[in-house]
């Protein structure tokens, strides 16, 4: 993914890279240099993107408890 430097040394972070970082607005980034003389992006503030089971979690909302489901299992209904 290659991208074009402004006038100002500004560059814009190619979308699949900001979402496989999840970098935002206001997100700080990092550059370092690494031994095979490459330099790398990574997220100055530590944070992991969410996993897309993260995203999922909690959004069950209210269900069956224990005895609903074992009787529907039963055909208790």
């Amino acid at each position: 993914m290659a991208t074009t430097v402004t006038a100002k040394g500004q560059v814009t972070i190619p979308k699949p890279v900001r979402d496989l970082l999840g970098i935002a607005p206001g997100s700080q980034v990092d550059f370092h240099r690494a031994a095979d003389g490459s330099v790398v992006l990574t997220r100055a503030d530590k944070k992991r993107p969410e996993s897309r089971f993260e995203k999922l979690r909690g959004h069950a909302g209210k269900g069956l408890d224990t005895d609903a489901i074992m009787a529907l299992t039963r055909g208790e209904t």
